[in-house]
């Protein structure tokens, strides 16, 4: 076996000196770390509260991203009493009041301490056409909609209101208020919303994309959809898997105006787009004008 070699008292002692000496290092280490970040913290909140960090007035709030809503409206929704200290200052709460109170769908707010100020950043729904109330009996709106027309999904739907390409609903007044110069959209559109809601968005991109011009949507009766295009009026039928075949035959068909006098013209039928046929206006009883697979 290993002999172990026998430790003098006086060499113990000097160990424990030395572990000691350690410890004190590594505890004034610690306290002195511990220390400097409270006085850094302490000095933050002390000069968030110094008179120099205070929003004094509207114009220190910047606005960006807004394009239908001026920044001086959107400064007039903001939750701030000024002058107000940037550290009282909730960006969630601001937000929240702007989702409420205009037609925005993303908001973020930042802190600005040199010069002292907020920047707020906000995404407004672009509205792309105008929901008239359905020509058949309205129906009562249970969908979904924004928080500035909450009390929408309460209610009978009897007012024009904007859609965005979500199909987000907001009462025309809110947009009309807040800019009395806003340009309404081109596109309309009459029906039940609680019918076309759950197809709105993929059905705007189809059109939207569409070479043929669309300027009414028809969907009071949901078995059929009809479009007011540059070519005259259009049968689709019930809306389904077919619709983007049905775009592109009625694209095939853009020469039909230099076949057929527009002015006899009563629709277009879509609802087979192998075999489209036209319905015109000298005799309606006679049978419609097939025009073969385009």
């Amino acid at each position: 076996m290993t002999s172990i070699a026998p430790v003098s008292q006086t060499e113990l002692t000097q160990r424990r000196q030395k572990l000691r000496r350690r410890r004190q290092v590594r505890f004034f280490q610690a306290s002195w770390r511990s220390l400097a970040v409270a006085g850094l913290a302490g000095g933050a909140v002390w000069a968030a509260t110094l008179p120099a960090w205070v929003i004094r007035k509207p114009e220190q709030v910047t606005i960006r991203g807004n394009q239908f809503i001026s920044a001086q409206t959107i400064r007039t929704l903001l939750p701030i009493a000024y002058p107000q200290s940037l550290l009282k200052i909730q960006p969630q709460a601001i937000v929240d009041a702007l989702k409420l109170k205009a037609p925005i769908s993303e908001a973020t707010v930042d802190r600005q301490l040199f010069p002292p100020g907020l920047t707020v950043r906000i995404q407004e729904r672009n509205p792309v056409a105008i929901a008239q109330p359905s020509l058949s009996k309205v129906s009562v709106f249970a969908t979904k909609s924004s928080p500035s027309s909450a009390n929408a999904s309460q209610t009978n739907l009897t007012q024009p209101g904007l859609l965005d390409e979500n199909g987000i609903w907001t009462p025309l007044e809110t947009y009309t208020s807040l800019n009395q110069s806003f340009k309404l959209p081109t596109l309309k559109i009459t029906g039940r919303l609680s019918y076309y809601r759950s197809y709105w968005a993929t059905l705007y991109q189809m059109l939207s994309r569409s070479p043929v011009k669309v300027s009414e949507i028809n969907w009071d009766d949901p078995n059929n959809l009809i479009l007011k295009t540059e070519l005259g009026f259009v049968h689709f039928g019930a809306y389904g898997s077919s619709f983007a075949n049905q775009l592109k035959a009625l694209d095939q068909m853009r020469k039909l105006p230099s076949h057929v006098n527009p002015s006899q013209l009563s629709y277009i039928d879509l609802r087979n787009p192998d075999s489209p046929f036209i319905q015109m206006n000298l005799n309606p009883s006679k049978t419609p004008v097939k025009l073969g697979t385009p």
